[in-house]
């Protein structure tokens, strides 16, 4: 099954994929649909990340790589809602941004600050911005 990504500097020597920091791991989402890979992308780049490009790959070429790197994937189904919280946090990208954008194939990026240690404050707020994206 084709798959969407999102990559940065596509094509060339410094590319990387997306990931979001899921307590100690680093997750790639894989969308499903263009259309919900495309608006992730544009809510990256309102929170000032860098822009990424949204890029079709084949679900097991992702898998493979997720698998070789160390990190965890996740696919967004046609009609994502939603189940739980760990899916609620997939809506939307997370405010924190990875200094380090520079890297090799031989080194991984710094994991991201953890997402268990946020307040209870910051959580409900974060989930009062994802309920106004519904």
């Amino acid at each position: 099954m084709r798959v969407f990504v999102l990559l940065f500097n596509a094509r060339t020597e410094n590319e990387g994929i997306h990931t979001i920091s899921v307590g100690d791991r680093n997750l790639v989402l894989m969308f499903e649909e263009e259309d919900d890979a495309t608006r992730y992308a544009l809510l990256l780049e309102a929170q000032d990340f860098p822009t990424p490009a949204v890029e079709t790959l084949d679900q097991e070429e992702v898998e493979d790589f997720c698998e070789g790197a160390g990190y965890d994937c996740y696919l967004i189904p046609q009609n994502f809602v939603p189940q739980n919280d760990f899916e609620r946090l997939l809506l939307a990208p997370p405010e924190k941004n990875l200094d380090q954008v520079d890297w090799s194939a031989d080194e991984k990026p710094a994991p991201q600050a953890e997402e268990s240690d946020m307040s209870n404050a910051d959580l409900d707020r974060i989930r009062r911005q994802l309920e106004g994206l519904l």
